[in-house]
């Protein structure tokens, strides 16, 4: 039973793809920058063992004391391993390799799908007043992944345009209705965004018609296109919303956040969040 004296709670968003090189980092990095620009507070979960996500926000190597493997697997204080990113109003916490062993190490834990769930939802967590968590889901339906699902309200599914992009996305699928069987009955699929579209090319536009006949109103209206100054931007450890903020790759994100703002509007009231 939710307790009323607590504050309204953040929109948990997993960010999940099995396969890799969709755009899935690329994606957190960017709603999370893009919602934190429109004065939103987010924290982003940097859920796989190669830490992208925290390298594409500027959190070397050096400064992950505590990562999500402490948080997880050590069950350490949220709050202990959050760190402030350079950008106003975003939050991280960090990840390194110490990740690709948490499905080994869980495996007599009881609680292990439960780790996630229960770390995002401390009682410390209301001081930071955040309107969303996004969790960036390792590129397998993994342990981790499973944590993610069972941990968060909806999935999206950042799908590249390409051949076989589809028949890739049925696993993920059939996982969801898994999860919401068993662990997460109010799970939802948030939506599929296409990424590295190329309006130019016949196969992008035959993916996006394909989506689009099989899963309807589930593909997000934005499209994110192919574009020099998204790749270009994490090898500068910043989203491409502050890289180029006039970028065709940042248009684009700013787009996709409008839309997720539709269907989850941020409470504008003052906050005093207990870390400012």
């Amino acid at each position: 039973m939710s307790d009323p004296t607590r504050q309204k709670q953040p929109q948990i968003i997993a960010i999940a793809n099995q396969k890799g090189g969709v755009g899935k980092t690329t994606t957190a990095i960017n709603l999370a920058a893009g919602l934190a620009e429109i004065g939103g507070r987010v924290l982003l979960v940097d859920l796989d063992p190669q830490g992208n996500a925290s390298t594409g926000l500027g959190i070397g190597s050096q400064q992950r004391k505590l990562t999500t493997y402490d948080l997880i697997v050590e069950e350490a204080p949220l709050v202990e391993v959050i760190q402030k990113t350079a950008i106003h109003h975003l939050w991280i916490c960090p990840a390194n390799s110490d990740l690709s062993s948490a499905d080994i190490e869980l495996v007599a834990n009881e609680k292990r799908s439960f780790l996630l769930h229960d770390a995002l939802r401390q009682p410390a967590m209301d001081g930071y007043a955040f309107d969303f968590i996004l969790i960036d889901c390792p590129p397998s339906l993994s342990l981790l992944t499973v944590n993610a699902m069972v941990a968060c309200h909806s999935v999206l599914v950042p799908l590249q345009s390409e051949f076989f992009a589809l028949e890739g996305l049925s696993q993920l699928l059939l996982t969801i209705r898994e999860i919401r069987q068993t662990a997460n009955p109010n799970l939802r699929i948030e939506g599929v965004v296409l990424t590295m579209y190329d309006g130019r090319n016949n196969l992008s536009q035959m993916v996006e018609a394909d989506a689009r006949q099989n899963l309807g109103d589930l593909v997000f209206k934005t499209m994110i296109p192919r574009n020099v100054r998204v790749s270009e931007a994490p090898s500068y450890a910043l989203p491409v919303l502050m890289y180029d903020s006039q970028s065709k790759g940042s248009e684009a994100y700013r787009a996709l956040v409008a839309e997720l703002l539709v269907r989850h509007p941020i409470d504008h009231q003052p906050k005093e969040p207990a870390d400012g």
